[in-house]
């Protein structure tokens, strides 16, 4: 019988703990597509579900992970057969079934993707959520008329995984992006991704005024909280927000002064749940004229072992990019 090794995630009397063990394929949660893991990735989520640090998972134990990248063991479904390249991202993987960060992840076929042309397995890892996150925000933003050469377009937390992949996705798409960040050692970093302006956290200030000077044709924002408002009342008219995520608060202080007077666009960004058709549009474009010309310096390759220290590295804002895991059968 084939065993593997997994990053287990166990409920140990109210304390949420992780810890490497032994599985067999037959231990896995049920699905109709099994994949030998190649890798995995990081995100902030995988280290708030891992940690305890926020009540995202529904059973226990479970596999942590919430994307993998792999081939196809077996399948009981004719769209996919044995050697085909696969993702999985979002759905219910590594919060209510068995995640990525295993040797093998089994699945229901409706949430596989086919590796599109253009990604290796490393790459659509690289990616993973968070980069899946910022394609698909980019994605709603011109769908909501932003394109090239409207003016600036801001990305906030931009050191992150979402926010490293959109700055260099929108520089790539020909865009010019502003990188916000709060740390100040990093401006050469996300320059090296094409931001050509940094601007600090510090910017995002109340000033007591519903609405500031109109600046950005797009933002993509993975922080929420008051760098939210303060977008809210600094947007071109007409022009759109893409919110994916609470780094910076989920409590939100505004006016609708900002919609209603110049028509700003809140897009809220579920890369969850997104429908399947949007799916795969988003993976094409991340294949294509929206992949980062060096996907390679936002990635750092882990082990299963070293996901302790990742995670505790993303709670505490220290990360950088993106963690690629192996995840114990590429």
């Amino acid at each position: 019988m084939t065993t593997f090794e997994a990053f287990r995630i166990f409920d140990d009397n109210g304390a949420i703990q992780g810890r490497l063990v032994r599985q067999s394929i037959d231990e896995l949660s049920a699905g109709d597509v099994t994949i030998k893991a190649a890798y995995s990735s990081v995100n902030y989520k995988d280290a708030l579900a891992a940690t305890g640090a926020g009540k995202i998972l529904r059973r226990f134990p479970l596999n942590g992970g919430i994307d993998v990248a792999g081939a196809v063991a077996a399948s009981t479904d004719i769209r996919f057969r044995e050697g085909d390249e696969v993702i999985v991202t979002g759905y219910d993987l590594g919060v209510g079934q068995d995640g990525g960060f295993a040797g093998y992840v089994r699945v229901p076929a409706g949430w596989v993707v086919q590796l599109p042309h253009g990604l290796t397995l490393f790459d659509a890892m690289t990616l993973g959520t968070a980069g899946f996150t910022a394609g698909l925000s980019i994605v709603r933003l011109e769908h909501n008329g932003l394109a090239p050469g409207a003016g600036p377009v801001i990305v906030t937390g931009a050191t992150g995984g979402v926010g490293s992949i959109a700055v260099a996705a929108l520089s790539a798409r020909g865009y010019s992006v502003t990188a916000m960040t709060g740390k100040e050692s990093e401006h050469d970093y996300l320059r090296s991704l094409g931001a050509s302006a940094v601007l600090p956290r510090s910017a995002a200030q109340e000033t007591g005024r519903p609405l500031d000077k109109a600046t950005w044709a797009g933002a993509v924002d993975p922080a929420g909280g008051g760098i939210l408002a303060w977008l809210t009342r600094t947007m071109q008219p007409g022009a759109g927000i893409a919110c994916s995520g609470l780094t910076a608060g989920v409590d939100v202080r505004t006016t609708v002064l900002p919609f209603i007077l110049r028509g700003v666009n809140l897009l809220g960004i579920d890369s969850v749940a997104c429908p399947m058709p949007l799916r795969l549009e988003v993976w094409r474009r991340l294949a294509g004229d929206l992949k980062p010309a060096a996907l390679t310096g936002i990635a750092t390759e882990i082990g299963l072992a070293e996901l302790p220290g990742a995670f505790q590295r993303l709670l505490k804002g220290e990360a950088r990019g993106r963690f690629v895991v192996r995840a114990g059968a590429a």
